[in-house]
C-alpha cells in the first residue's frame, strides 16, 4: 500500500483535469513550485540567523553594574491600629 502504481497516478492525473481543467493545472504546480522555492530560501535564511547569532552569542561581555541606589524612606503611621493579636504567639493555620 506504500507506493502507487502506474494506473493509479493515471486515475489521480485524470480527477484532477477534471477537476480544474487542464488550463489551470500548469499554473497551479508553477504557484507550487514557486512557493516551495521561497519556503526553501526562508529555511536557509533562518538557519544562517540562528547560526549567527549562535556564533555571536559567546564572546558578549555582562552589562556593567549600577550603582546602589539609597533606599527610599518609607511612610510611618503616628498612631498605629492596635491589632487583635497583640500579645498572642503568631499562629498559622
Amino acid at each position: 500500500m506504500g507506493s502507487l502504481g502506474g494506473w493509479e497516478i493515471v486515475i489521480i492525473i485524470g480527477v484532477l483535469v477534471l477537476l480544474f481543467g487542464a488550463k489551470k493545472l500548469p499554473d497551479m504546480a508553477r504557484s507550487v513550485g514557486q512557493s516551495a522555492r521561497v519556503f526553501k530560501g526562508e529555511m536557509k535564511g533562518m538557519k544562517s540567523d540562528d547560526e549567527a547569532r549562535d556564533a555571536g552569542a559567546a564572546p558578549q561581555t555582562p552589562p556593567a553594574a549600577l550603582p546602589p541606589t539609597p533606599p527610599a524612606a518609607a511612610p510611618q503611621a503616628e498612631n498605629p491600629a492596635p491589632s487583635s493579636t497583640q500579645g498572642r504567639p503568631d499562629s498559622t493555620n
